[in-house]
């Protein structure tokens, strides 16, 4: 008796949805019907409120200011991958006072911080989590270091975690693997970090970071394309001071000398600093090889080869 209900129960569910997105205004006849932050059904157009008596499912407190909301929230963190136990612990904080603001006495003091101390003892069961807990606060010191998004620590501990269970580590230090991680999830989302500069924020030689990268890329089938160096410009031209009319040639060079096949085997840095310094060039902003090169971490032999071979497959000689 209770599935035929149940069911009919979703049926007039379904068809509440229906109506509700097919409802005009009878003021004006729009389908322009919007969903306020009071939750109130209101036209688009000439601002009629259609129906005031919606369900609020928000919180039953009102905050006015950040503090506030965080005092009142009665919820945590969501769960992260870039934490050993994914966020899902206990904490007890490092001020010694109470719930109501009033400073401990000297013996609840101690008991706290041999709490404390234990807490940070059980956090971790094994040598397995330690390592892990050690390698995914060597991502997030070195994603600070380079400046990256959250969305890139996320996804390089995940793909740690997966290198982790696949038994790749072996053989391999945690600082190598990590950083590995790291650059990869820079070339999986599309953020333009090289080789060179995760090697200088990591504790790990740059050739074997670059053989541990290519090692877990294969073996986990991690499908990154190529690096365009177009990604490269926006970030040299604002280190560089330079407008956006020698962003736009930048971009147009690389163009242009990829098609004709110059990109292929030459490094994307190197590529784009050449492109970013013929640009400066062209459009009277003239920068220095030396101003140049210092800002993309390649030498000015580097940028005087790439710079030759664009100026010819731009046809200016």
């Amino acid at each position: 008796m209770e599935r035929p209900s149940r069911q009919r129960q979703q049926e007039r569910d379904t068809e509440q949805e229906t109506d509700e997105s097919t409802v005009s205004c009878p003021e004006c006849d729009s389908e322009d019907i919007v969903t306020d932050a009071d939750q109130e059904l209101v036209c688009e157009d000439c601002g009629l409120v259609l129906d005031e008596r919606n369900i609020d499912r928000g919180p039953e407190w009102r905050a006015f200011n950040h503090n506030e909301r965080q005092s009142k929230s009665r919820v945590g963190a969501p769960i992260t991958e870039t934490m050993h136990d994914k966020g899902l612990t206990t904490t007890i904080d490092w001020k010694d006072k109470d719930a109501y603001g009033r400073s401990l006495s000297s013996e609840k003091r101690s008991q706290m911080h041999r709490l404390r101390k234990w807490q940070e003892r059980i956090r971790t069961k094994d040598a397995g989590e330690r390592n892990l807990q050690f390698a995914l606060s060597e991502i997030d010191r070195m994603a600070s270091a380079l400046g990256v998004p959250r969305s890139v620590r996320e996804v390089a501990s995940v793909i740690y975690r997966r290198a982790l269970n696949e038994d790749l580590i072996r053989g391999r230090s945690i600082e190598g693997v990590s950083t590995a991680a790291l650059y990869a999830a820079c070339r999986q989302e599309g953020i333009p970090r090289s080789l060179d500069e995760v090697a200088d924020v990591s504790r790990v030689p740059q050739k074997e970071i670059g053989r541990t990268y290519r090692y877990i890329s294969q073996e986990l089938g991690l499908e990154l394309k190529p690096v365009d160096p177009k990604q490269f410009v926006p970030r040299f031209a604002s280190a560089l001071q330079l407008s956006e009319e020698v962003q736009s040639k930048a971009t147009e060079i690389i163009d242009v000398s990829a098609e004709q096949g110059l990109l292929s085997g030459k490094s994307p840095t190197g590529f784009a600093a050449a492109a970013i310094y013929a640009a400066s060039l062209l459009c009277n902003e003239k920068k220095t090889q030396r101003e140049v090169a210092d800002v993309a971490q390649v030498t000015e032999v580097t940028i005087r080869n790439r710079y030759q071979e664009q100026i010819e497959a731009m046809g200016f000689r």
